[in-house]
């Protein structure tokens, strides 16, 4: 079983923007991780080793106002629009030992790249991964979002994780997981900054469908893409992927035995579709 408490070699670092990231060593092509809503950095260490054994650096990064990455109480800083400029400086700064930079992005994170490289971030290939071409559509997911804000503005993250909890002791899933892993979930997400898990929130409900520009700015730089997603994705629907890819002209994959989390879920899955991509990007 793989977890974000999997064992690996990567350490912590902090990169320029006060970015916290567990970093492998290496001098190879760069992979930048970027995780999703009430996600962190741990959620890509099933892959950091194996991205490394392959011959490249691997960077799992929290975004701002995530895990041990501070950000400001200013909602509107965290619409993917806000991110998508401090990431695209963040991939500048690491691309100017002129080493390529590929970017990977999960579900929020995922629109968070996208806007990175509309910014201009100087990418070598972008992965989407369970990623969407916008808004979260309609369903259980977009509806805890609605149902949260209220929560959270009114009595904090404590009251939002408590909540969490109660519907948590109805999940058979939740209690499956070990207690070491379900307390590394319950202390990330009191360490989320309020400000950071409302305006991500509304990110996810508001975010426009940018896949046609997306698209021009990949072609007019020959940038490779690849769309991939849990072949039971239960956030965007497979199908909502596989056509944004179509749009974008991108590689597209459907991991089996994944849903939402492909990395943690079946990272030897994934990687098996990453890697040849990511050398053939590069040849």
């Amino acid at each position: 079983m793989y977890s974000q408490l999997t064992p690996h070699r990567a350490v912590p670092v902090e990169l320029p923007g006060h970015y916290a990231a567990l970093r492998t060593t290496g001098d190879g092509p760069v992979v930048l991780l970027v995780p999703g809503y009430t996600g962190s950095k741990e959620d890509f260490v099933p892959l950091l080793d194996p991205i490394a054994d392959a011959g490249y650096q691997a960077l799992a990064i929290d975004l701002p106002g995530q895990m041990d990455t501070p950000g400001p109480d200013d909602e509107n800083a965290y619409l993917p629009a806000a991110l998508g400029t401090g990431l695209a400086e963040l991939v500048e700064k690491l691309a100017a030992d002129g080493r390529p930079v590929l970017l990977v992005g999960h579900s929020f994170g995922g629109l968070v790249a996208r806007r990175a490289v509309l910014a201009g971030a100087p990418i070598a290939g972008l992965t989407l991964l369970s990623s969407g071409p916008g808004e979260l559509p309609q369903g259980i997911r977009r509806q805890v979002l609605e149902l949260g804000d209220p929560l959270l503005r009114q009595h904090g993250v404590a009251a939002a994780q408590q909540a969490q909890e109660a519907l948590n002791r109805e999940n058979p899933r939740w209690q499956s997981l070990s207690e070491p892993l379900r307390e590394f979930f319950r202390a990330r997400f009191l360490r989320n900054n309020p400000a950071a898990l409302l305006g991500m929130a509304r990110g996810l409900r508001t975010e426009p469908d940018l896949v046609a520009d997306l698209s021009r700015r990949l072609r007019s730089n020959s940038t490779g893409c690849l769309v991939a997603c849990g072949i039971a994705d239960d956030t965007w629907p497979p199908a909502v992927q596989r056509d944004m890819a179509d749009r974008l002209e991108a590689d597209y994959a459907a991991i089996l035995g994944a849903g939402h989390s492909p990395a943690v879920e079946a990272p030897e899955a994934l990687l098996d579709v990453l890697l040849p991509t990511w050398n053939t990007w590069l040849a």
